[in-house]
């Protein structure tokens, strides 16, 4: 049986599609590798992708989409409302199938070696490849962002695990590493209040004593003049997207404001989206069976 992986490497372009679609074709036509989805937001001025493959070959298509980003995207003329510090910002490889954490782990730290060592690009080994464990934390690494990063750089501590100690001037740094499925899940706000957003961000994530697997902060899509509270949810089982989405409807009715809509970035697993239909539709003694495709694809196993 194949083994497969995920990765959702996130890169800091959103506006040249030019530049979107040559990291694209890095994913395309190659065996052992398949493109499942990828999006750009021009107001995060970031792009997104899903690719999933053997893991090997994964490796390989990956470093090819980091030479051509870091060939094209220069972060001192970039500006968007997601913080970065790289022009290939994160690189998270996830087990999907016949693989373990620490599978993904070995292929997170071979790119992370390629990029040092042969691309020069500084990388931060993250989650659950950090063997510091006050790099855990993504949010962490990242703070400062491409503008802190030469000073954080000289900090005790703060020395990248792979490649030069300094920035690459165009490509900052690069954060990567293995950690489980997470869901890109956004809440748009009825406000161009882009402190409402904030404040609600607080509410909700874990570093302020919100739920436990919510990593949160207020954004401004500048394109629709709205506030939003955009979150990763790292453990969906254990935070799930409807308790989320209640609670942040509940805290905008505070400041008179109403939810307009949410948004998933790139994927997310099936059973995220059946436990909040589940509880939005009160089906009672539902189980993931009664779904036609589940049943389908049990034919295939």
């Amino acid at each position: 049986m194949k083994t497969i992986m995920q990765c959702v490497p996130n890169y800091s372009e959103g506006r040249n599609l030019d530049i979107v679609s040559k990291i694209a074709e890095c994913f395309k036509g190659k065996e052992g590798v398949r493109l499942l989805d990828y999006s750009s937001d021009e107001d995060h001025n970031r792009s997104v992708f899903t690719i999933i493959g053997e893991p090997e070959k994964l490796r390989d298509a990956v470093i090819a989409s980091c030479e051509v980003a870091l060939n094209s995207i220069d972060l001192r003329n970039h500006k968007g409302q997601h913080p970065r510090m790289g022009a290939v910002d994160v690189i998270p490889f996830i087990p999907i199938k016949n693989c373990g954490i620490k599978d993904a782990d070995d292929i997170a730290k071979q790119v992370g070696k390629y990029l040092g060592e042969v691309l020069n690009q500084p990388v931060y080994l993250y989650e659950k490849s950090a063997i510091n464990p006050s790099r855990e934390n993504l949010a962490d690494v990242r703070r400062g962002e491409f503008e802190g990063l030469s000073d954080k750089m000289q900090k005790p501590g703060w020395e990248p695990d792979y490649g030069p100690p300094y920035p690459n001037p165009s490509g900052g740094a690069t954060a990567v590493g293995a950690r489980m499925p997470l869901v890109a899940f956004n809440v748009n706000l009825a406000t161009d209040n882009l402190q409402i957003a904030k404040e609600i961000a607080k509410k909700v994530r874990h570093s302020n004593g919100g739920f436990r697997y919510i990593k949160a902060m207020g954004v401004m899509l500048e394109e629709r003049n709205i506030a939003q509270v955009s979150m990763n949810v790292t453990d969906y089982t254990k935070t799930s997207l409807y308790r989320v989405f209640e609670t942040i409807k509940m805290e905008a009715q505070h400041y008179g404001v109403g939810v307009v809509g949410s948004e998933i970035i790139g994927l997310a697993p099936m059973q995220a989206l059946i436990d909040s239909a589940e509880y939005y539709l009160q089906i009672e003694n539902f189980s993931p069976k009664q779904v036609l495709e589940n049943r389908l694809l049990e034919g295939d196993e």
